[in-house]
């Protein structure tokens, strides 16, 4: 996983983990999506959001039979207000993609309430 180091006290922004391990980002297990140019669509999102949006990758994540998982963890401000990492199943098309954009737009976990597209696509982290 490629970690972004943020100074003590300073604020995180929202932040994307992008699963790309065994099952997720896999083109024979799902040949109709365009997994290169998910990552390259969220990582221009990013350098556009004038640093309100971090995107990384993470090897296997755990969840494969939901494949491709996204995690959006809150930003400083959303963690200050109680809110977790939403992790988000099947996230295979631009649909998906638009409405994990939107919300991170809009503040994500602990700002703003998430499309209720994502609220049926939410799955529960792997227990570790």
């Amino acid at each position: 996983m490629t970690r972004t180091w943020i100074r003590p006290g300073a604020s995180r922004p929202c932040s994307l983990v992008v699963c790309r391990g065994c099952c997720c980002g896999d083109a024979r297990k799902h040949p109709g999506t365009d997994h290169a140019g998910q990552l390259a669509r969220l990582r221009a999102a990013a350098a556009a959001s004038g640093g309100r949006l971090a995107v990384r990758t993470s090897d296997c994540l755990g969840p494969c039979g939901q494949a491709n998982i996204v995690v959006v963890q809150p930003s400083t401000e959303g963690r200050r207000r109680g809110a977790r990492a939403a992790w988000i199943g099947w996230a295979l098309d631009d649909d998906c993609l638009d409405d994990i954009l939107a919300w991170v737009d809009a503040g994500g976990p602990g700002i703003a309430e998430p499309p209720d597209t994502l609220t049926l696509q939410m799955v529960d982290p792997p227990r570790r």
